[in-house]
C-alpha cells in the first residue's frame, strides 16, 4: 500500500507542473526520532522535469513546486529536497 501523503503530493505535482517525469522518494524513516517525524511531516525527495522549468532559475523551479504542494509544506512534508529540470537537461 503506498503512503497517501506520496500519492497526494504526485497528484498536486502532476496537476500544477503536468511534469514528463516525476519520482517522489519517501526518506521519512530514516529521520524516525526526528522532531520533524514526531510532528507528522515527512521527508521527501523529489526528481521532477516539466516544461513548467523552462527559462526559470532553481530558486523559481523550487518556488513552483511548493507553490504546488501548498499547505501540505505546513502539516504533511517536514523536509523537502528537489531536484528540478527541463526535459532538454540531464
Amino acid at each position: 500500500m503506498s503512503d497517501p501523503r506520496v500519492e497526494k503530493l504526485r497528484q498536486r505535482l502532476e496537476q500544477v507542473l503536468g511534469p514528463d517525469a516525476l519520482e517522489i522518494i519517501d526518506e521519512s524513516a530514516k529521520h524516525a526520532g526526528h522532531a520533524g517525524a514526531a510532528g507528522g511531516g515527512g521527508h521527501y525527495i523529489i526528481h521532477i522535469t516539466a516544461d513548467a522549468f523552462r527559462g526559470r532559475n532553481p530558486v523559481q523551479r523550487h518556488r513552483l513546486v511548493y507553490d504546488a504542494v501548498g499547505d501540505m509544506m505546513h502539516s504533511e512534508i517536514h523536509a523537502l529536497s528537489i531536484h528540478a529540470r527541463t526535459p532538454e537537461e540531464p
